[in-house]
């Protein structure tokens, strides 16, 4: 397989990912190579930007295990207005600490990545952007023959489904956590208003204007958590850009009337007072999905934020949830590459005895 080549920077130029007409870019303390003690497993995080196709420099971070091989690598698709190496970070220590590598790719216009703050020109981009840089990481050939999972929140779960349907065989697995497979109706302006919106578009992409209620306060239970998340320079906090908007609403569209076509293993999470994603559609996917390997966890009291937006209770239900899924994955795929290999080897020895 040909995969495109993405030119590399070291995360240590803060200055390499600016461009100069760019809005809100802001400096920021590199951490390059850092290792951790997480409950007597260490980690060594890192970070590095990529130069995509259309010019644009996108942040990557990774969380390794360090001093033990990993069981396999999950990819993170992160939320809408929101980044990887700090609101995501969480999660990836906690997978780290189930022995799996993790890695994150900021959006353009989101986190440490070019662009213009909170501005998504095509959501093709995010998607091709995504599946370049993670289908690079499984290629390298320590990687060829490690487990691939997909991790999605939110508008991430989207990402995902996208990224699955470029390439319906090459992964293992899906994580979707309050995947945004639809839009709740309560988010979404009047479609009366859409339509206005729809024509200024084509004056006014970049502007401000979708009124939609605050994602932070209606998507995380926890105050600390919505300060913490208010307080991060590199989440984008201002309404909705206009095309950004109508990508969103285009892409959950289009998810939504080809939920038949996913075909990988998959577990869904949900809160039942989710007010920012519609969880029947959740519910649908589960009904629909091609595949027979799926799993629906719905969480009574729990709202979007399921990944750290909880309750440390809530959390770490989900959590377990999340990693037994996983090492349930592992092994199953560890019994079919014995199988094949078994399988592989019976057929050499065929071929000596026949010649």
């Amino acid at each position: 397989m040909r995969l495109p080549e993405f030119d590399r920077t070291r995360a240590g130029d803060p200055s390499s990912h600016l461009s100069g007409n760019e809005e809100s870019q802001k400096p920021y303390k590199h951490k390059g190579k850092e290792n951790m003690e997480l409950d007597n497993r260490s980690v060594q995080y890192d970070e590095e930007y990529i130069l995509n196709s259309r010019g644009l420099k996108l942040f990557t971070c990774k969380w390794i295990p360090v001093n033990e091989e990993p069981k396999g690598l999950i990819f993170i698709c992160h939320g809408y207005a929101l980044e990887c190496s700090i609101t995501m970070s969480s999660t990836a220590n906690r997978l780290v600490k189930a022995g799996f590598a993790v890695y994150g790719i900021d959006y353009e216009g989101h986190g440490k990545s070019s662009g213009l703050q909170g501005y998504i020109s095509s959501f093709n981009n995010v998607v091709d952007d995504c599946s370049n840089f993670f289908t690079q990481i499984c290629e390298k050939k320590e990687n060829k023959r490690k487990m691939r999972i997909l991790l999605g929140e939110s508008l991430g779960g989207a990402v995902l489904l996208l990224i699955h349907r470029k390439m319906p065989d090459y992964w293992d697995g899906a994580i979707l956590a309050a995947p945004m497979c639809k839009i709740a109706d309560e988010m979404k302006p009047h479609p009366l208003v859409i339509n206005v919106l729809k024509k200024l578009c084509n004056f006014i992409p970049t502007w401000r204007i979708i009124p939609s209620p605050d994602v932070i306060d209606t998507g995380c239970k926890l105050p600390e958590i919505r300060a913490q998340i208010r307080a991060n320079p590199y989440c984008y906090k201002g309404r909705p850009r206009l095309n950004t908007g109508l990508e969103l609403l285009n892409m959950s569209i289009e998810v939504e009337q080809r939920l038949n076509k996913v075909s990988l293993p998959f577990i869904i999470l949900q809160g039942e007072d989710d007010k920012v994603t519609d969880k029947t559609v959740s519910q649908q996917l589960y009904d629909v999905a091609s595949n027979s390997d799926k799993t629906l966890k719905l969480y009574p009291g729990m709202w979007h934020g399921l990944l750290y937006g909880e309750t440390p209770e809530n959390t770490e239900i989900v959590f377990s949830d999340i990693i037994d899924w996983l090492n349930q994955r592992f092994e199953l795929r560890n019994s079919r590459l014995e199988r094949e290999l078994k399988h592989q080897n019976d057929e050499i020895f065929i071929s000596k005895d026949i010649f």
